[in-house]
């Protein structure tokens, strides 16, 4: 089951998902830091694929398209914001 109340606690912004996109590779940190949370801003970098997962804050991103275990990646500071 996946936690959609993920809070980042570097940022301490809310984690943002998009389902049935993945980012571009071309995205950075400075693109998240002056676009989240605007959507309009975010999908300029937004690629459509059926059954993936886009998750970003303003300081870290990843795109999934399998289930998967936050704690094999220490880098994100992802944690559930609670239910």
């Amino acid at each position: 089951r996946a936690c959609d109340q993920l809070r980042c606690t570097a940022c301490d912004f809310r984690v943002s998902l998009f389902n049935d996109y993945v980012w571009d590779q071309s995205c950075d940190y400075l693109f998240f830091r002056n676009n989240m949370p605007e959507l309009s801003k975010l999908r300029a970098k937004m690629i459509k694929k059926k059954g993936a997962r886009a998750y970003a804050c303003q300081c870290s991103w990843r795109s999934i398209d399998e289930l998967t275990d936050l704690q094999t990646e220490p880098q994100l500071r992802w944690v559930c914001g609670k239910h």
